[in-house]
């Protein structure tokens, strides 16, 4: 569904997933410059937005994802992941509860799934499951001393308008993905394949808590952090900026005649330059230049590649 925003004076429509959301509203760079300030919001409207109501809600979410949720505080955001019985990511969420109801969105056309897989696990416990297409998702920015990037809010869909007249500049979803890739923070299905466990792209901590109870999937990430060397790394590139292009998503990072991995998402950062994320084998040395697509790029550390930790500071 196409966001109302992309009426206002400027707004240049998205691509891909991200087709239904502005890119940007005339200078992704001076929007992010406004994002790293603490002013303005994104519009992320077209991410998948459910609703887990019941008054076993929190159990059962608990029960089944990598989160401690039992104790989640009202109001208070959170991540969390559903994985196989492999430990490989099949979901990433970030929600929130109200005390009644917990919202969580997702990536842009995976809530249908995330909901009918839910929807199956709920046995005889006293949850219900819903899509819910009339809540927004936007972000905004925290102060640039608060020592956290931003934060997540839920608009109805009707008042996107008034939000944006309310706590303006609107900021593309360029500039939120530029300082998203500064940051190390990795996209599911972007920045992930079907075999990412959360070790390798520095979701232990954020979305993965380390001391619950068991979980699906829970044997391989208690095995990769307690013996180390996760066999792949998430990383940070910084790309040459000698040619006017950003690698397509997907493609293959070589080590001289070797793919040693795949690049995720790419953007122009307003310090950075073109930077991208990209997923690396572990033996891979991090002072080694790489390649994507003809297009030669220096590597910087994202994720401890011996303990699946995230090192990079998460500020854009």
């Amino acid at each position: 569904m196409a966001s109302p925003l992309l009426a206002l004076p400027g707004a240049v429509a998205g691509a891909g997933v991200d087709a239904a959301v502005a890119a940007h509203y005339g200078s992704f760079n001076g929007e992010q410059r406004t994002l790293v300030s603490g002013d303005g919001f994104v519009d992320l409207s077209h991410r998948d937005v459910l609703a887990v109501t019941g008054p076993d809600r929190l159990t059962w979410l608990h029960s089944l994802t990598t989160q401690h949720l039992t104790e989640l505080a009202p109001k208070t955001w959170t991540q969390a992941l559903v994985l196989n019985p492999q430990g490989h990511v099949e979901h990433h969420f970030h929600g929130i509860d109200d005390g009644e109801t917990f919202t969580a969105h997702t990536e842009p056309g995976a809530g249908a799934g995330l909901a009918e897989w839910l929807d199956r696990m709920r046995f005889m416990m006293r949850v219900e499951v819903a899509l819910v297409e009339e809540a927004a998702v936007c972000w905004r920015p925290d102060p640039p001393d608060s020592g956290a990037a931003g934060r997540f809010t839920l608009v109805p869909r009707t008042a996107l308008a008034a939000y944006a007249d309310a706590v303006g500049p609107p900021c593309g979803v360029w500039a939120y993905e530029a300082l998203r890739i500064a940051r190390g923070e990795p996209r599911l299905g972007v920045d992930t394949d079907a075999r990412t466990i959360p070790n390798e792209v520095g979701w232990l901590g954020s979305a993965v808590h380390l001391d619950k109870g068991c979980y699906r999937g829970q044997e391989t990430v208690a095995r990769v952090h307690t013996l180390g060397r996760p066999p792949r790394r998430l990383t940070l590139l910084h790309l040459d900026g000698s040619e006017n292009r950003l690698p397509e998503a997907g493609s293959p990072v070589e080590l001289g005649d070797r793919t040693v991995g795949f690049v995720g998402s790419s953007a122009r950062h307003y310090e950075l330059g073109p930077i991208g994320l990209a997923l690396i084998k572990r033996n891979v040395p991090v002072d080694a230049q790489v390649s994507v697509q003809g297009v030669p790029a220096s590597q910087e550390v994202v994720v401890d590649p011996e303990v699946g930790l995230h090192v990079r500071p998460r500020l854009g």
